[in-house]
């Protein structure tokens, strides 16, 4: 029984996060009601609040369960600031994460999504992967700050376009892309420094 309980309120949960992704991608957050969510993935109010006090709510649950799940991928594939290439197994997982959840993760990252977790999500790959550049370009360099906002806002969008196109390239192909234009820029900024 309890098992069959588990079942559907993972069922319900799902619906409900696969409504509020479709929602998000029309419009923002403050602008979506439970009573428009709940008629969008057809269940009761009364449903939607035995798992959640607003959506407000039940988005910081959504928000924290993903950064959890990235967390998570960061502590099982180390990166080690000799190895460059030990960054490609931690960005395959990273966008092995957002295609299980496409549509959540457009919503998130689009127009009308949280800038908060936008800020989030980059804040944590740059405390990630991101850090270890530094060790890459030359010391006290005061430009510093330029490569690497352009090496974060290009992930960024790249995410974005990624995932909003419909014939995407699977999580593998687009992870070496990320990884080959985060080295060329390296390489180019360093070249161009010389």
């Amino acid at each position: 029984m309890t098992e069959k309980m588990d079942r559907r309120v993972r069922k319900t949960k799902a619906q409900l996060r696969e409504g509020l992704a479709r929602l998000m991608q029309k419009k923002s957050i403050k602008e979506i009601s439970v009573k428009e969510l709940v008629d969008e993935v057809d269940i009761n109010r009364s449903t939607f609040y035995l798992h959640y006090t607003d959506i407000y709510q039940m988005l910081h649950k959504i928000e924290e369960e993903a950064m959890q799940n990235i967390t998570e991928v960061m502590q099982n594939h180390l990166i080690d600031p000799g190895n460059p290439d030990s960054v490609l197994p931690f960005i395959v997982q990273f966008f092995s994460i957002m295609d299980k959840d496409r549509d959540l993760c457009l919503a998130l990252l689009g127009p009308h999504g949280d800038m908060a977790f936008v800020e989030q999500i980059e804040n944590l790959l740059a405390e990630t992967f991101l850090k270890q550049l530094p060790d890459r370009f030359p010391k006290n360099d005061p430009d510093i700050k330029y490569p690497y906002a352009f090496i974060l806002n290009g992930c960024v969008g790249l995410i974005r376009t990624w995932l909003s196109s419909p014939q995407s390239e699977s999580p593998e192909q687009v992870a070496r892309l990320t990884y080959h234009l985060i080295e060329n820029t390296i390489q180019g900024y360093l070249n161009m420094k010389k």
